[in-house]
């Protein structure tokens, strides 16, 4: 806030230097028309009001910047924890948690480095022009000033019409980015189901959509620089026929003054003065009206589920897991510091949602559940999270700090070491985000791998013996099983054999 208040009295401070440009061009012209000295002196003035209009027009532009980076690394630092929190029914796409944490914390700078500061400085600025023409000439200061109160009015009702369009076009391409990125992630099932046409027209008239919004958004702009070129035009005109007449004795009433050719000179520079911080604010108004539009969708970003209490075990009793059309429960188990529970069912019954409440990020809709805190989960999920960099960074994304000992036992325990056998750079082999030359069941051992590591005293897995050969899903299951020995797991599954080594099964 303090930041935004120094630019827009950077922005203010250039009329102090146009003042002064405009003092010595008058002077200027008064020394030329009546032969006199004072052409070097009135040249300097010019001189010196340039050079503060340049310090000032720099300053408030470097300022405005500084105050918009602040802005978005304080905005990012609170966004993104929350974002990344939800979880449920409430949770955005991934499109538009993307568009939220990016994009509309972007609009948000924007207008905190652009439109804050001409803001302030197109409230005072023409306050300060009328001053300055009142002490040559109070009948164009009270032309400004009257020429101003129309203005207002129209703007005001502009502005509100375009605050609307903005509102809907930010809703636009938000739904627009969450379309986009959802159809992408499906992309194979949409060619397996010759759906191309249909997705193409749907994402098509979201495109159209967001251009027919992004038209309404510029015709409120093209209106608001409307009003204001014409007012401005007119009181500039205004000034320009007071002064004139004035000079050459034709006004049809006697003025309250006497004007001279220094006089109406200055006047005459100055007046553009008047409108031009508004027009500053009408080149920055699209950024106004899109830094609202997005501080009133992040104001609208849900709140994340609350934690259970912490625990020392795992207790469910009674929990129901409710999601649209869909009900998963009642459930009621424990597992205590050791064990292996599986959670079976058929696909879509829920399983994955359940782990996800156990570990804090769904809120059960009823019963009672008692967990253990986040930073004593380890989650290996059925598409684990993987990062463009080496193999050994994403063992290590739990526990960077782990030893080196430690990795290659994780990786020799989920049957990696075949894979790092066939990789000549081994644990630095690099890798994409997608995991490109990894197979599915190497991605989850990966994330198994990983979840080890982490070294936690609650290991939830999701499918992790799925996408593996027998041989394979034999080692896991026996691994798991020895984990159960030192740690809680608890497992979600379809494998029988996984199921039939378990402590406890829960049924879905």
């Amino acid at each position: 806030m303090r930041i935004a208040k120094a630019a827009g009295f950077a922005w203010t401070s250039d009329i102090i230097g146009a003042s002064v440009f405009a003092w010595g061009a008058a002077s200027a012209l008064e020394a030329q028309l009546q032969g006199t000295a004072g052409i070097a002196t009135s040249a300097a003035l010019m001189l010196l009001g340039g050079l503060l209009r340049l310090a000032s027009q720099y300053g408030s532009q470097v300022i405005g910047f500084d105050s918009g980076r602040a802005l978005a690394r304080l905005r990012r630092g609170e966004l993104f924890p929350r974002l990344l929190a939800i979880a449920g029914p409430s949770a955005p796409a991934l499109g538009a948690t993307a568009t939220l944490g990016i994009d509309h914390v972007a609009a948000e700078q924007a207008r905190a480095a652009r439109f804050d500061p001409v803001r302030k400085s197109a409230t005072l600025a023409p306050v300060l022009v009328v001053l300055v023409v009142a002490l040559q000439s109070r009948v164009a200061a009270l032309i400004l000033f009257l020429t101003l109160i129309p203005f207002v009015i129209g703007m005001i009702l502009a502005g509100g019409a375009a605050r609307q369009a903005a509102d809907r076009q930010m809703a636009a391409i938000t739904a627009l980015s969450a379309l986009y990125v959802d159809r992408i992630r499906h992309l194979p099932i949409i060619r397996h189901f010759a759906a191309e046409d249909r997705i193409a027209r749907q994402a098509g008239g979201a495109a159209q959509d967001v251009a027919e919004r992004t038209i309404a958004v510029l015709r409120a702009a093209f209106l608001s620089s409307a009003v204001l070129e014409f007012f401005a035009a007119l009181s500039v005109a205004l000034v320009a026929v007071y002064c004139g007449f004035s000079l050459l004795g034709l006004l049809p009433f006697t003025p309250p003054e006497q004007l001279d050719y220094r006089a109406a000179f200055f006047v005459l520079v100055m007046a553009p003065e008047f409108y031009l911080p508004m027009r500053r604010l009408a080149a920055a108004y699209h950024e106004k009206q899109l830094g609202e539009a997005a501080e009133k969708a992040l104001e609208e970003v849900p709140e994340p589920v609350a934690r259970p209490a912490g625990s020392q075990q795992v207790v469910l009793r009674d929990v129901v897991v409710a999601w649209p059309g869909h009900r998963i429960g009642p459930i009621s188990f424990e597992l205590g510091a050791r064990g292996l529970v599986c959670v079976t069912g058929p696909t879509g019954s829920g399983k994955t949602s359940l782990l996800a409440a156990i570990a804090g990020q769904v809120a059960p809709s009823e019963g009672v559940l008692a967990t253990l805190p986040a930073e004593a989960i380890a989650w290996a999920g059925q598409v684990p999270l993987l990062l463009p960099t080496t193999l050994d960074d994403n063992l290590r994304l739990g526990r960077p700090d782990a030893a080196p000992t430690d990795v290659a036992e994780a990786a020799r325990a989920v049957g990696l070491d075949a894979l790092l056998a066939r990789r000549a750079d081994g644990l630095a082999t690099a890798i994409d985000h997608h995991g490109a030359w990894l197979s599915g069941g190497e991605r989850r051992r990966l994330g198994l791998a990983r979840a080890l590591i982490a070294d936690r005293a609650l290991l939830l897995a999701d499918e992790p013996t799925a996408d593996l050969d027998t041989a394979s899903a034999e080692r896991i299951i026996a691994l798991l099983v020895a984990e159960a020995q030192k740690r809680a797991v608890i497992v979600a599954t379809h494998d029988e054999r996984l199921a039939a080594a378990a402590d406890q099964v829960i049924a879905l």
